[in-house]
């Protein structure tokens, strides 16, 4: 039977343990023959061999298997009476020790974890590398940061992220099925301190907590039980390991000024300015010096999307400004020069709707109202859209976002981050190599608070995924007149929509579209289509596949050759192949 890990005090640390791998035994002994005896580690079987193993029993024992993760059943000791591919070792790499993985390497083969590891192992058959924690990781562990339950090795993939470093788990990790929590195995055999002398937060030693108690974090003032916590015996200050190095000084992307963390709030009602909900202040918040209504929750404020990890301490706040140059330089009375295209765009006014004309920047119909237009191509900008801002920063990402064309791009379709659909317009998109974000030029235009007419409450974004909101709007045929939202669906029974003509009451959607002259109505989904920002006559790319947009015939409505749905709006084409969105023409392959 495999031996658990355990942890021991050491000084002023909880060292791990494990009596036959951890620490590798180095004592030399005098033997009887006057020569000296080495205990040596045993071979070890490769981690990924481990995982395997147990996955193809999970899946055996039941052949309806569709779990994220399962446990693993094997020793971390390489068998030689066992030969096969899933009975294969690895040998140490001392060249390696004390190195940070490379992340263009993809990190620990068995966590996908890019941190220092005591040791390294590699494995010539799958050529890989590996934390030497991952590889001598016994089947449970009992750790002080979860004295409950034992943690038991599991391979997989998990929702969730580690409790000690904050980063998310994926592959092999030690996980309680019980409380939901997770570990990587090179974080679970990391020294945790017994008493830790200077923290950001707090003057005085934290004493490691071990017992799970209802203690409210002084820091982020939540209650996480499952959290390891640190307490000053002095002065009952109380904080979760994770919140003690707190950053005193920060900026987020919801907020234009820096807020400074402060341990308490002035007696009154606060609402968070991330997550609206209401905020203690008897406990630790973020606050702008210059807006004195402006209020973070600590957790909210170092949320993935509103933050950029800059510790902003003793940085001069003249590094925040950002030069606003103008999206046009301005020629004469009526006539620009964009800094996307190069020919003038001169200013004229829509007084009639033509199908044929749309925005480079939107795709969107040029309908009544200003626009640019260029006399030498086809280029046409909104008026509105022509004065998009170079760089924005927006609630949904921490970093500032360029205005850039999508012909700039390999693949010229891009799906937007925000609303997931297709566009082939103008982008917002995050200049840093490690980002992929993108916005289309109308959801970046979405500021908060929304003012949405037939709400009557300010509407603002929800960045979390976990949120899963459902637009309460959106839950084709040409019409020459503007059409109207119409926020109660007529009550006849025989009103049918005029692009799919089906019955109105045949979709669960709060809101129709209607022209009152023409008494037509329209679904919102079936008046856009799927992809409202994909140009007619583009020649499309996306993910190396190539094809065409192509504008429906007003006589014939062909069938999609993916979904077996009529095509309503455009045409997407490859070769023989006719779909009636991106989404079809990349299902089908």
């Amino acid at each position: 039977m495999d031996v658990v890990g355990e942890f021991h005090k050491e000084e002023n640390y909880l060292v791990y343990h494990h009596p036959k791998y951890h620490p590798v035994p180095q004592i030399q002994s005098p033997s009887s023959s006057g020569e000296k005896s080495i205990n040596k580690q045993p071979i070890f079987l490769c981690p990924n061999a481990r995982s395997n193993v147990a996955e193809a029993k999970s899946r055996r024992e039941s052949p309806c298997f569709y779990e994220d993760n399962f446990p693993l059943i094997s020793s971390p000791e390489y068998l030689f009476s066992r030969k096969s591919y899933y009975n294969h070792s690895v040998l140490p790499l001392f060249w390696c020790n004390n190195k940070e993985f490379d992340a263009d390497d993809g990190g620990c083969r068995a966590c996908k974890y890019h941190d220092f590891g005591s040791g390294y192992y590699f494995c010539n058959l799958c050529d890989k590398k590996y934390h030497r924690e991952c590889v001598q990781s016994p089947l449970k562990i009992k750790h002080p940061y979860h004295p409950a339950h034992a943690l038991q090795l599991h391979g997989g993939y998990y929702s969730l992220n580690c409790i000690f470093c904050g980063t998310s788990v994926s592959r092999l990790a030690y996980y309680c099925s019980i409380c939901e929590v997770c570990m990587h195995p090179i974080c679970a055999m990391k020294p945790i301190p017994f008493i830790i002398y200077q923290t950001k937060m707090h003057d005085h030693p934290l004493t490691f907590f071990h017992r799970k108690a209802s203690l409210t974090c002084n820091v982020c003032g939540l209650l996480r039980k499952l959290y390891p916590t640190y307490i000053c015996a002095e002065c009952n200050f109380v904080a979760h390991n994770d919140c003690m190095n707190f950053p005193r000084i920060i900026k987020i992307s919801r907020h234009p000024h820096r807020i400074f963390h402060t341990s308490s709030l002035p007696s009154g009602e606060w609402s968070c300015g991330v997550c609206r909900k209401n905020i203690d202040g008897d406990y630790g918040a973020y606050t702008c010096d210059k807006c004195c209504d402006y209020v973070v929750h600590s957790i909210c404020a170092l949320g993935k999307y509103e933050w950029d990890g800059k510790d902003l301490e003793n940085v001069s706040e003249e590094d925040d400004i950002t030069p606003d140059v103008g999206p046009f330089d301005m020629i004469s009375e009526g006539k620009i020069l964009h800094f996307l295209h190069v020919h003038h765009l001169y200013l004229q006014v829509s007084i009639a709707y033509d199908e044929n004309k749309f925005c480079q920047a939107c795709i969107l119909p040029i309908f009544e109202g200003n626009f640019y237009s260029c006399i030498e191509c086809d280029f046409i900008l909104h008026e509105t859209c022509a004065k998009s801002h170079r760089k924005i920063q927006h609630a949904l990402h921490p970093h500032l976002l360029t205005l850039k064309l999508m012909s700039l791009y390999e693949s010229n379709l891009l799906m937007c981050d925000a609303c997931g659909r297709f566009s082939g317009g103008f982008v917002y998109a995050c200049d840093l190599e490690e980002c992929h974000f993108n916005l289309d030029i109308l959801c970046a235009s979405i500021s908060e608070p929304l003012d949405y007419q037939d709400h009557q409450h300010p509407l603002y974004v929800a960045s979390e995924k976990k949120y899963n909101p459902m637009c309460s709007v959106c839950c084709y045929k040409h019409d020459k007149h503007v059409l109207k939202a119409m926020l109660e669906k007529p009550e006849s029974r025989e009103s049918w929509c005029e692009v799919c003509e089906h019955y109105l009451s045949d979709i669960d959607t709060c809101v129709v579209y209607g022209c009152d002259e023409c008494c037509t109505t329209f679904h919102v989904e079936c008046l856009f289509g799927h992809d409202p920002y994909v140009r007619f006559g583009q020649q499309c790319e996306v993910d190396g596949i190539k094809f065409q947009v192509l504008r429906k015939s007003n006589t014939s409505r062909p069938f999609c050759n993916s979904c077996k749905q009529r095509c309503q709006h455009k045409i997407f084409k490859r070769h023989n192949f006719i779909a009636c969105s991106v989404r079809c023409v990349l299902r089908n392959l």
